[in-house]
């Protein structure tokens, strides 16, 4: 199979583009050609079979790249598979139990007809950009909850749910 899969994410310190990456890797190694991109600087996805879209979360608002990215690219998106993920929570909470989308990605998600959403634990550590981000480090509640066997069981996913479209065909 050689579906070509858009990874585009938003991301303000690079925590959110590094699960990005990750996915795409993994739909790579599924056999899937995959690349990992930064939402703002994406403007056509007609060459894309697939897109995932992940967006870091900050005070409960997805990533403006990646809000922008899905209404700039709506009409094309809702016309090809689409999977969202966020990335933020400051604690283990995103790996104990599924959090659910915040109310504009849900509104996404039934708009697009996306497959589905996951969230995953953030990363926040010295060198963050913005004030409040400095802040949360500054108070000890920063630190790196992503959670990369989980990230890649969910890629892994996706690239089943690609693979056995395709062979539906």
């Amino acid at each position: 199979m050689t579906a070509n899969i858009l990874v585009a994410y938003g991301t303000k310190n690079g925590s959110t583009a590094r699960i990005a990456e990750s996915v795409a890797d993994v739909l790579g190694k599924e056999g899937l050609t995959a690349e990992a991109l930064p939402a703002a600087g994406v403007r056509d996805v007609t060459a894309y079979d697939a897109v995932v879209v992940g967006g870091a979360l900050y005070a409960g608002r997805w990533h403006r790249d990646a809000r922008r990215f899905l209404q700039r690219n709506r009409r094309a998106l809702a016309e090809r598979p689409l999977w969202l993920f966020s990335s933020g929570p400051l604690d283990a909470s995103a790996s104990e139990r599924d959090i659910p989308p915040v109310p504009a990605v849900r509104r996404a998600m039934a708009r697009l007809d996306a497959r589905e959403h996951i969230t995953f634990g953030g990363c926040l550590e010295e060198g963050a950009k913005g004030r409040l981000a400095r802040m949360i480090i500054r108070n000890g509640k920063g630190g790196d909850f992503r959670d990369f066997a989980r990230i890649e069981e969910w890629a892994a996913h996706v690239a089943g749910e690609l693979t056995a479209r395709h062979e539906q065909r």
